[in-house]
């Protein structure tokens, strides 16, 4: 395969590799790189072969664009597989990839609670091992400039306290395969650093834009938010004074192609840091904007005792929305507060910041209400015309299993999810 065989303009800089492009946060760093640069973008992607592969990656463009035909030949898509040794390709074309990119943006992940430890491994370890190999080779061959991980702000796990971008290993433990497969993955990046030009971005909750609300992923703190608003929650195992830690995807999708394109090669908190909210506030303002009653904050021992009657108490959406979100409930009560320093005087002077969540939490409400949390999406409000159209493409049908994005990522990214998905 030949870049040129796909039909893009000529650019100066070489291509960009990206894996997680189908998913949340990947396809909102792909868009920025189609509009605020001429790179041309090579994205991996899990699937049959490389029809089916450019056939989602139309679904992502015409949720990132409004239109599947965006930005035509901008885009290769490469059917590949990050679990299996070599991405699933033959040596030959893995060389002229390698020879191809300067720069790499691994954002493919599971980001589910549910696996189990040897699955969660699987892909996040494993397959980000497979992608280092790959970035050797780039190396090799072609000379490497940046291979840009994205991690998750939750490597933190259970420690309390403060923790800063220069923070890996404090003996802390882990709430779920989640944490602990992203922990030991960005270790082996971490190692890797030492012959790689390694990157590596922590977001925190990611959740939709500042501006308009939008989002594609309603997972992590929509499912609590959500069961807040039908009533659901009678009572809660609640620190009000916990940070919650949210930051919108237009930040790390904006920071990502920021210190991708210009660096330096070091690690970032992509994290509201000082500026967080706390879970107190966002369950009250939730309550408000609901017109539904405060739940009851009790001790997690009580709330564990207390939760057989509160099902059975609950019906239909209510019980529901109990049973989906208790996953979610440890990261109401995190006493963890990330520190962002670093990161903050990097992206600042390039105009990089985010807002308070009291400025923007209206409409992420607002917009999850008109998506119905999910079930009728639309694509992002920069192909505004095409959305007031009616048309709205919805998200493939495989990225339930493998998907990554948030982000994100609770990170991811990235990016937590209640499933699998490619940030």
């Amino acid at each position: 395969m030949s870049i040129a065989a796909g039909g893009t303009q000529p650019s100066e800089d070489p291509p960009i590799l990206i894996t997680g492009t189908t998913g949340f946060l990947g396809q909102e760093v792909m868009a920025r790189f189609l509009q605020r640069s001429r790179r041309h973008i090579i994205a991996l992607v899990r699937a049959r072969d490389d029809a089916h592969a450019s056939e989602r990656i139309r679904t992502a463009m015409g949720m990132a664009f409004g239109d599947p035909n965006a930005h035509p030949g901008r885009v290769t898509a490469v059917a590949a597989d990050i679990e299996r040794p070599d991405l699933g390709l033959d040596s030959g074309r893995l060389d002229v990839l390698a020879e191809q990119v300067d720069r790499i943006l691994h954002a493919a992940a599971s980001v589910s609670f549910d696996l189990g430890l040897a699955e969660s491994r699987g892909i996040n370890v494993r397959g980000t091992q497979h992608m280092l190999d790959f970035a050797d080779r780039a190396h090799r061959r072609g000379g490497l400039e940046r291979f840009t991980y994205v991690s998750t702000a939750y490597v933190a796990g259970t420690h309390r306290g403060e923790f800063s971008e220069y923070d890996y290993d404090l003996g802390q433990g882990f709430r779920n395969p989640y944490e602990r497969s992203k922990w030991e993955s960005e270790g082996n990046v971490r190692a890797a650093a030492s012959r790689l030009p390694v990157q590596i971005a922590r977001p925190s909750i990611i959740v939709g834009e500042q501006a308009s609300g939008w989002t594609s992923a309603f997972n992590v703190l929509y499912g609590p938010i959500r069961a807040l608003s039908t009533g659901a929650y009678r009572a809660l195992p609640l620190n009000r004074r916990a940070p919650l830690d949210v930051v919108p995807i237009d930040y790390v999708a904006d920071a990502l192609f920021e210190l991708i394109s210009e660096g330096p090669n070091e690690t970032f908190h992509l994290v509201a840091g000082d500026r967080a909210t706390t879970t107190g506030h966002v369950a009250r303002m939730t309550a408000e904007r609901f017109h539904q009653p405060r739940p009851r904050i009790v001790t997690p021992a009580i709330y564990r005792a207390l939760y057989p009657l509160l099902r059975r108490a609950a019906h239909g959406r209510q019980r529901r929305a109990l049973e989906h979100t208790q996953v979610f409930i440890p990261y109401l009560n995190i006493g963890v507060r990330f520190q962002n320093q670093i990161t903050r005087a990097r992206l600042e002077p390039a105009g990089i910041s985010l807002q308070p969540l009291d400025d923007y939490f209206a409409r992420l409400l607002d917009f999850a209400v008109a998506a119905d949390w999910g079930k009728h999406p639309f694509p992002n409000p920069r192909g505004a015309p095409l959305a007031a159209s009616g048309q709205r493409p919805g998200p493939d049908p495989a990225d339930r299993h493998r998907d990554i994005a948030d982000g994100a990522t609770l990170g991811t990214t990235e990016p937590i999810a209640a499933r699998s998905a490619e940030r």
